[in-house]
């Protein structure tokens, strides 16, 4: 067997027995490489006679390509031997049953601002929206709470750094002043939204939600607001019977003021521990209107009269589905929440 025989031979044996794709391009450059031992007897023509040149040239090519022949049919096998490996440890059990997606949900706190959206739509209420950044006017001057004023002290406020008279609002009511600066009595409108306030424990989240009413009309009265959310508490749990109590209390923006209790809806105003044994819960904060946020606002003070009230959907969601912990409803535990879905 000639020179070149051998070789071809060595280089198909050695390539045949390599398992591997890089170690199979090593070996390939060790033959066909710009030093490889086919490169080498190419170079080696220039020194033979002409009249062996041509024949030596021919024996050479016909070996570089069978040489090439042998690589490229090796990496076909190693290829395909990649291909079925891969198909093996990802086989498809066809007869499996389908796996499906898992169905989302609600949040049990977004049911509830549905719930107490759709239930003011129904008496005529509008729902709106505005900037959970809020400037320093519409959040507390607007509302009878100028600077200095001590009832700023009651809200534990996220100002903006960097950004002098900004902050995260503390409640929605600058929605509602906002709504009045571009609408006219008569005002009815709902204003739901997350507000901030530097506060966290079993019951308070520095983030929560406020849902706040707001009804501006000529001869709107104090009577008005007793029976608007007295009718909606007894539609929101679905008790005809459930009874409101409403105590004086203070708040700059309502002259006069007062929090509103509802009897125990786990109890029936009859006394647990959910109540404290007082067959009560507290529930919102509420008044008429201060003749001077009317006046802030361009709205004559001495024709219209207004109510107003706030309360927290995360308290009622509370309430509603039994969770005693606020915390529960923010900590993104699939555990918790799959149970509203």
């Amino acid at each position: 067997m000639s020179e070149i025989e051998q070789l071809v031979a060595q280089a198909t044996a050695e390539f045949s027995g390599i398992g591997d794709a890089a170690a199979l391009e090593q070996a390939k450059a060790r033959y066909l490489g710009k030093s490889g031992s086919v490169t080498e007897l190419l170079k080696g023509l220039g020194k033979l006679a002409p009249e062996e040149r041509k024949s030596a040239g021919a024996a050479i090519n016909s070996a570089k390509e069978r040489i090439e022949a042998a690589l490229n049919a090796r990496r076909d096998a190693l290829r395909h031997a990649a291909l079925e490996e891969q198909l093996k440890v990802e086989a498809l059990d066809i007869t499996l049953p389908g796996r499906g997606l898992p169905t989302g949900g609600l949040h049990p706190v977004t049911r509830t601002l549905e719930r107490i959206e759709a239930l003011f739509r129904s008496i005529g209420f509008d729902v709106a929206d505005g900037p959970e950044i809020e400037d320093d006017f519409h959040n507390f001057t607007a509302l009878n709470t100028p600077e200095n004023h001590p009832a700023r002290s009651m809200h534990d406020t996220f100002y903006l750094e960097n950004a002098p008279g900004l902050l995260l609002r503390t409640h929605t009511s600058p929605i509602q002043v906002r709504y009045m600066e571009t609408h006219k009595p008569p005002i009815r409108v709902i204003a739901p939204g997350r507000v901030y306030r530097v506060d966290s424990d079993a019951t308070h989240s520095p983030m929560f939600h406020q849902v706040e009413g707001l009804w501006i009309d000529e001869d709107v009265s104090f009577a008005d607001l007793k029976g608007v959310f007295t009718d909606f508490l007894r539609n929101f749990f679905e008790k005809p019977d459930l009874r409101t109590r409403f105590r004086p209390s203070f708040f700059p923006f309502t002259e006069p003021s007062a929090e509103i209790d509802m009897s125990c809806v786990f109890c029936d105003g009859n006394g647990c521990r959910v109540c404290s044994h007082t067959g009560w819960l507290e529930i919102a904060g509420s008044g008429m209107v201060h003749p001077n946020v009317l006046r802030h606002v361009g709205i004559d003070s001495e024709k219209y009269t207004g109510f107003a009230f706030g309360m927290g959907p995360d308290r009622l969601t509370m309430l509603r589905y039994g969770v005693n912990d606020l915390r529960l409803f923010f900590d993104g535990d699939l555990r918790f929440l799959s149970q509203f879905r």
